[in-house]
């Protein structure tokens, strides 16, 4: 007779700040207010209403991170693009700013990049002030109706007011079209040993290379990928930038691609390459695919040019070209990933690159007790929290057999599995609330492979927001991000043994975070 399953609850007390809203099913129980809406990201970064895709443009200048965006001001589907602005001084609060780009003669404003052009190379500067210059796709409608292939080429504007306020260049385009069909998303930035700017594009099944003195003028210097990599949709949202290795001396470049459809779990997802580039070429030995991301919804992600420390700080698009113009949302739809720092490490012969939650966002997780919680065989334990859809939970541990499940009085839930026997993490989302709006989004469950996960203790971060669950495992070294349409907000967390024998999970806690709202 199967053994029965113990369930021990523990009540964890959630303390309401004084005139704190209180939320139950994300809905406030008084007038609905902004950023309280059904579903909306409190510490993640969402546009105030309407459409919003790919992050573009993302630089540092004078204190101020810019996080520019794909967004369409008329409707909450995907239409004519703009280029949307928010600023934060700390990445964690962000303030909304009036758009930046909009469409012209020469099309619409797809992705690109932005640089601080601290020389003045470029010529835009005027009395001493150094101006940031923005790099994006033209994508003219009109030639894509015609059925013509050279509908997309890429333009710069300018600004001196630190990005609020644009003006575009008047000899633009600055690089045409030699009849591509798929020839957007340039990633710029400045090469120190050639003392030029460096412009990384997609054309569709790969990556070119340009190079220029000025911003204006570009030469194309090399191609990669038509053989390297997955092909299973068209290649975008490149960036080239270098990294150290972990603990040593030795650099090598990382080249990030972002591919739709064809990604592990189904529709879009961001590979990556480990190599070198020597001014001209980027060359990589890499045989296998890899991805930076192995859940569903982190998507056309780029790093930030011109960082105070030289951090490669990490943000991705929060959601899947699958059902991104179909989620349960009405006055907005879509928000970004929490910024990561991006980190390459060596893990048994192998460079592996790593994307975790920058630090800062500990300021916005409530103090409370780390614990160690031992669980036995075949054993569940069930913690109860009104504040689970808005927290981080964080442990180490060195078992691989057991399961997280958040779920609501509904019997919605959302699973995850460590599951050593097929050397895989499983996020199970099919019965997580609201799935049946785009018939792919509860298909399936996602997975990973842990085969790389070393031997003894590892760390699990998990960060839940409204409509969001990001994981981390071993410092960011197996991560997926997954959004999540709970009918209610779930309340409880139980942990099953699964394994044969007693499991520890050390420093255990399941903290609230607080919204930046």
């Amino acid at each position: 007779m199967k053994k029965i399953v113990s369930i021990l609850v523990i009540i964890i007390t959630v303390f309401s700040c004084k005139n704190k809203v209180e939320k139950i099913g994300a809905i406030t129980t008084n007038e609905e207010q902004a950023y309280q809406e059904t579903y909306r990201p409190q510490f993640h970064f969402s546009p105030q209403e309407k459409w919003m895709n790919d992050p573009n443009g993302l630089v540092y200048n004078e204190g101020i991170y810019h996080l520019f965006y794909q967004y369409y001001p008329n409707d909450i589907v995907w239409g004519p693009m703009h280029w949307g602005h928010a600023t934060s001084e700390d990445m964690l609060h962000w303030q909304h700013k009036p758009i930046a780009l909009y469409p012209d003669e020469h099309g619409l404003i797809f992705s690109g990049s932005a640089v601080v052009d601290k020389n003045n190379t470029s010529g835009f500067g005027e009395e001493g002030k150094t101006p940031l210059v923005a790099i994006y796709t033209y994508h003219l409608m009109e030639g894509e109706k015609a059925g013509r292939n050279d509908f997309q080429t890429q333009g710069i504007a300018y600004s001196l007011d630190n990005g609020d306020t644009w003006v575009k260049y008047e000899g633009n385009p600055v690089i045409g079209n030699e009849d591509i069909r798929d020839f957007r998303d340039p990633k710029v930035f400045w090469h120190e040993e050639s003392e030029s700017w460096i412009l990384a594009l997609v054309a569709g099944d790969h990556a070119k290379f340009y190079k220029s003195v000025n911003l204006k003028d570009w030469n194309h210097i090399s191609d990669f990928g038509k053989e390297e990599g997955a092909h299973g949709g068209v290649w975008e949202c490149p960036d080239l930038f270098p990294l150290k290795v972990d603990g040593t001396g030795e650099v090598k470049w990382v080249l990030i691609i972002s591919i739709n459809p064809g990604a592990p779990n189904g529709g879009s997802g961001t590979q990556y390459f480990i190599g070198d580039f020597d001014g001209t070429t980027f060359t990589t030995n890499q045989k296998e695919t890899k991805w930076l991301d192995w859940g569903t919804d982190n998507y056309a992600g780029v790093t930030y040019n011109n960082t105070p420390n030289n951090e490669r700080i990490f943000i991705g698009w929060m959601s899947n070209w699958t059902y991104a113009r179909d989620t349960p949302t009405e006055k907005w739809r879509s928000a970004m990933t929490v910024p990561r720092n991006l980190t390459l490490a060596k893990i048994a012969d192998d460079y592996v690159l790593k994307n975790y939650p920058l630090e800062s966002i500990e300021e916005l997780v409530v103090s409370g007790e780390e614990q160690p919680l031992k669980i036995a065989s075949k054993t569940k334990l069930t913690l109860e929290n009104k504040n689970l859809h808005q927290a981080q939970i964080s442990f180490t541990t060195s078992s691989k057999d057991f399961s997280l499940k958040l779920g609501n009085g509904l019997e919605e839930y959302v699973l995850l599995i460590f599951d050593t026997d097929n050397k895989q993490i499983v996020l199970d989302r099919t019965k997580s609330g609201k799935t049946n709006f785009q018939e792919d989004f509860g298909k399936t469950a996602q997975k990973m492979p842990i085969d790389n996960l070393l031997d003894g203790e590892f760390e699990v971060k998990i960060l839940m927001d409204w409509s969001s669950m990001e994981l981390f495992v071993n410092k960011g070294q197996h991560v997926m991000t997954s959004q999540l349409f709970p009918t209610e907000n779930y309340t409880n967390l139980t942990i099953e043994n699964t394994s044969e024998s007693e499991i520890e999970l050390k420093r255990f806690s399941l903290r609230e975070i607080k919204s930046v709202w």
